[in-house]
């Protein structure tokens, strides 16, 4: 009886597990992006940091040199830290520790390269991505929302928003939230 009980919690398990992925984000998630993240992208911290990094005038090609090496690097080196300790990343996990629904939080430059981040991303360059083109939206700036999908190193059902990081009214950067649809409820 037992093993029959266990098995049939982990099937309505898997069945709920399996119902977010691919799918499109509650609409908490879109308000939540509208409202709050938005304004995010306003942040004079946030906005300072990405104008800093943008006057370093980096090469596409040194920027995709650097994600060439952050991709064949495992574990966490000193330089993938940096972006992790700088004032900005600071910032970004206050905000993330203010909000139990941010699983992770990172800001890219006008080219997609990452300037602070909240925990260590896959790559270091995100301009051949949704995430940052739809968001940096050539300059002009919008809102993305990307499909539910489950994270295997959060456990969890994640969504990531997209807002750009706006200065007198152009898009500088982009910051990406990863979102427990969970916790969001």
């Amino acid at each position: 009886m037992r093993r029959i009980f266990i098995i049939l919690a982990g099937m309505l398990l898997a069945f709920n597990l399996t119902a977010f992925a691919g799918e499109q984000a509650p609409k908490a998630v879109y308000d939540l992006a509208n409202g709050e993240l938005a304004l995010h992208g306003q942040d004079p911290i946030i906005v300072g940091a990405v104008k800093a990094q943008n006057a370093e005038g980096k090469s596409l090609a040194d920027i995709k040199a650097m994600d060439e090496k952050w991709r064949g690097d495992s574990g966490l080196k000193d330089y993938m830290k940096a972006l992790m300790e700088n004032d900005c990343a600071k910032h970004l996990r206050s905000m993330q520790e203010a909000k139990p629904y941010y699983s992770e939080i990172f800001v890219m430059d006008n080219q997609g390269a990452n300037v602070c981040q909240t925990d260590k991303t896959s790559d270091y360059w995100q301009g051949d991505e949704a995430k940052f083109q739809k968001s940096f939206n050539g300059g002009a700036g919008a809102t993305f929302v990307d499909e539910v999908e489950f994270d295997d190193s959060a456990q969890t059902y994640l969504v990531q928003v997209s807002v750009p990081v706006m200065n007198e009214g152009v898009a500088i950067g982009a910051i990406t939230f990863g979102i427990n649809v969970d916790a969001l409820k």
